[in-house]
């Protein structure tokens, strides 16, 4: 049947070409000025990006007019090349109008036909007429290598239909490709490495190297080979953040002379594509990521080391003047520079525990929008603690720019940040010595109090909650009792104004709810900004018999984000006792309403709250019984309170993953945790969802949550926070526990890893920004349950000569499982992962120290 469907489509493109455009034009040479577009994806592009497909669809000339040819040559399997098509015929290209092409040197899986045989495709004149009846083409990702070899003669020579190619390209169609499909379209295409080899400059000698997953040795040295070159400014990188590559492209950039010929490389994200426009010469930003712009033409390389790297981070609906080598910021952001927000001191970011541990938003937050520091370090090294040192410096022409997006998401675009790169070696010795100043929590956890069957659900959010964030919004809706009839209140008391509460209310009727049957209650201790009622007036409403009687006759309750010691404020009298209307808010939720909140609207659901503190400070250093507002939620020792206590299963955190709590959850749940039940903690863009009659909490949303298990740890007096047999699980949206067995039961359609890992390779330490897979869910799918190579994993986490080193092992009962979401992006669960974590002093020198 599949092989009926291909030649249909071939067959197809073959009889309905436009008229005059079945000639060739051989009277165009490939220097002439190129009218046509490019559409490069850095890999795994969501169906519901719907920013690149219809700016792919508009350039090919429209729903009605687009005749789109995908070439499937980079993957194994015609799999994403059908699904690539069913996506555009959704967003309304007529099927009859796509087809994917027969061009690939391999034999493709699933099917009964023997592809192989269109090796000699690429010659055919008749397909080569084909593609010149095309106003879009598309390169499916897999294996960059086998996209030149389809389309390239043995001696190097363009094809007839890469000829063709070339010339509805000059003439105004419009290329497009993702993960693979982008690497080819620079002259210089990368095929293999990672960023220890390029800072290193290890590049293989015969420009070929072993699959990543299948690699022998930790590092995968560079391998660059001849692209198709059809963006002609620059080297373009894919899969750019999720895989950490800066240090292979700036290993590339300076690989001969020290400078590309362009000046520029860019390292296009996930989910994200660079758009350009050549006849304006202009490269714009669109989808769910990044794009990276590397600049090194100032940049020197003396030996190992590497000075004033120019890097910039721009996002969506940011674009660049290729020609002058310009940004231009979208509109609606405000320059961050003498105008910075953040005023906590960052930590270097070392390992898993570093907030904003990812590259960019590291830099955003402890950089460029961050008033306490001029410059910030991390590092990169393999397992015998050969590395660098990478800083990244505010330079005269750095800034940031700020603003929000889909609902209250920050959204940075960062500018010309230096980055010098020096050799260094680690040396981490176990020290149980190391946190002798650590001090316990003097809080009291206050007594369970027998409240008898729950009816009502709760739905808590990680923080960052996106308005086009359907899947949670329905949910919180549903439970509520649907569009129509749902009566929601909406408690403002965290926020520092009205903004997030008037901005959850207009999402709410986005999703259908009745505007009349939503209200903002008057709860708050303090004043807001930007209204002219003074609401510090409202801290007496907390035992107002009239909210009181407004909230009984709800059937939802949701929190705003904020600082969560402000709704507890709100909602707890002076004396601690529950208030007239905490106590309504109760009555409803054990009738059956729905109780919901994001950031510290889910801090506070739990009835030990946190309401401060870093991973590795609260490992270090332990509690506080002093609290310092919002600075002290991005580090110091951790600050409890008490909560509200509407979710009775454990303890909640939340901003779990950017901000990188496990530290934290794990220490709070040891010293004020029920042994007899788990923790969790909830990414950003992300929901808990409790049920209450059932006794099960599952998953929804574009993040997951880590649950946290320390009935099996055991624990050190000689040593503080040396922990052993920890168990961590991550799951994602589909995922559920069963509150009562405390079993964790994974989707239906994700695929058991244990015994049938796809990679076997050793997996360097997770040491800094340039870590691949950095989110944790990641790190431990690709490095641990879906590698036969490892048995464990390392991180370190240090400051000042101190840390921790977390060893992630697998155990008898470890389990890890596969699966794909939105466009065959990998989505991977972890279930019982044994966690050691054990002190450690540490020495980085220079290797002339």
């Amino acid at each position: 049947m599949r092989r009926f469907t291909i030649l249909v489509l071939t067959v197809g493109l073959l009889a309905a070409l436009p008229a005059g455009m079945t000639a060739a034009r051989a009277d165009i040479p490939a220097s002439a000025e190129i009218a046509g577009s490019l559409v490069m994806v850095g890999g795994s592009l969501g169906a519901s990006t719907r920013e690149v497909y219809g700016s792919f669809i508009s350039l090919a000339g429209g729903k009605e007019n687009a005749r789109i040819g995908i070439v499937p040559a980079a993957s194994g399997s015609l799999t994403s090349s059908t699904e690539f098509s069913k996506t555009l015929t959704a967003y309304g290209v007529p099927t009859e109008r796509i087809g994917v092409l027969p061009i690939s040197d391999h034999d493709f899986s699933g099917t009964a036909f023997d592809e192989s045989t269109w090796k000699t495709n690429a010659k055919d004149p008749r397909i080569a007429d084909a593609v010149r009846g095309l106003t879009g083409i598309w390169f499916v990702g897999g294996d960059q290598a086998r996209i030149t070899a389809a389309l390239r003669s043995p001696d190097g020579t363009n094809t007839p239909v890469l000829d063709a190619i070339w010339d509805v390209y000059q003439r105004g169609a419009v290329i497009g490709g993702t993960s693979a499909g982008a690497a080819i379209m620079s002259e210089t295409m990368l095929t293999g490495g990672d960023s220890l080899a390029g800072l290193r400059g290890q590049f293989a000698p015969d420009g070929t190297s072993a699959a990543p997953a299948q690699r022998a040795g930790e590092v995968e040295p560079v391998t660059t080979a001849r692209g198709l070159g059809f963006f002609r400014f620059g080297t373009v990188d894919q899969h750019f953040d999720e895989r950490a590559r800066l240090g292979r492209l700036v290993g590339v950039a300076m690989n001969g002379d020290g400078k590309d010929v362009h000046g520029l490389s860019y390292g296009i994200d996930e989910d994200t594509a660079l758009i350009v426009n050549n006849r304006e010469r202009t490269a714009t930003i669109a989808g769910r990521g990044g794009v990276t712009v590397v600049d090194t033409r100032d940049a020197r390389r003396t030996g190992r080391s590497i000075s004033n790297v120019s890097t910039s981070f721009l996002s969506p609906g940011d674009s660049i003047d290729l020609t002058s080598r310009s940004f231009a910021i979208a509109a609606g952001k405000d320059a961050t520079k003498g105008y910075e927000y953040n005023e906590f001191a960052p930590l270097p970011a070392a390992g898993m525990l570093t907030p904003y541990g990812r590259l960019k938003p590291y830099l955003a937050y402890s950089l460029v929008d961050n008033t306490t520091t001029a410059s910030v370090k991390s590092y990169l090294y393999d397992s015998r603690g050969d590395g660098f040192t990478l800083t990244f410096s505010k330079a005269e022409e750095t800034n940031g720019y700020y603003r929000s997006t889909d609902g209250s998401k920050d959204d940075y675009s960062i500018a010309h940040v230096r980055m010098d790169v020096s050799p260094s070696t680690f040396d981490f010795r176990k020290d149980p010595r190391a946190f002798g100043e650590y001090q316990r929590s003097r809080f009291v956890v206050p007594p369970v109090v027998d409240r008898g069957p729950i009816k009502g659900h709760l739905v808590v959010a990680g923080g960052a909650l996106g308005s086009s964030n359907a899947d949670v919004y329905k949910k919180f809706i549903v439970l509520a009792g649907g569009n129509r009839t749902a009566r929601v209140g909406i408690v403002p008391a965290a926020s520092s104004s009205l903004k997030s509460s008037e901005a959850f209310k207009r999402d709410l009727i986005g999703y259908g709810l009745a505007p009349e049957n939503i209200e903002i209650l008057p709860l708050s201790t303090h004043d807001f900004k930007g209204t002219t009622e003074d609401e510090s007036a409202w801290a007496g409403n907390r035992d107002s018999d009239a909210v009181a009687s407004k909230i009984r006759n709800l059937d939802a309750v949701w929190f705003v984000g904020g600082d969560q010691t402000r709704i507890t404020s709100a909602l707890f009298d002076p004396d601690h006792s529950e208030s007239k209307a905490l106590k309504a808010i109760w009555g409803i939720y054990s009738d059956g309403a729905v109780l919901g909140g994001t950031s510290a609207g889910a801090a506070i659901m739990s009835d030990v709250m946190l309401a401060g503190g870093g991973s590795l400070d609260t490992l270090s250093r332990g509690f506080t019984d002093t609290y310092d507002g919002m600075v002290q939620q991005e580090g110091g020792p951790a600050y409890l309170e008490r909560g509200l206590g509407f979710f009775r299963y454990g303890i909640l955190d939340q901003h779990f993953d950017k901000k990188s709590r496990l530290g934290r959850l794990i220490v709070t749940a040891h010293e004020k945790g029920d042994p007899g039940q788990l923790s969790y903690g909830i990414d950003e863009d992300t929901a808990l969802v409790v049920d209450n009659v059932h006794q099960k909490v599952g998953v929804v949303g574009r993040g997951g949550v880590t649950v946290v298990d320390l009935s099996q740890a055991k624990t050190s007096p000689a040593a503080q926070s040396q922990f052993r047999d920890v168990l961590v699980s991550t799951i994602t949206p589909g995922d559920e526990v069963d509150l009562r067995t405390r079993k964790i039961h994974i989707r239906a359609d994700k695929q058991l890893t244990t015994g049938r890992e796809y990679g076997s390779f050793a997996a360097l330490p997770y040491s800094g920004v340039l870590t691949a897979h950095g989110a944790l869910a990641s790190f431990l799918g690709y490095n641990l349950i879906d590698n036969a190579g490892q048995k464990s994993v390392k991180s370190y986490s240090f400051d000042r000569g101190r840390g921790v080193e977390l060893t992630f092992r697998k155990v008898r009962g470890t389990a890890g499982y596969w699966g794909t979401k939105d466009g065959g992006k990998d989505d991977y669960s972890a279930v019982n992962v044994a966690l050691d974590i054990d002190p450690v002093a540490v020495t980085v020198a220079s290797p002339n120290s």
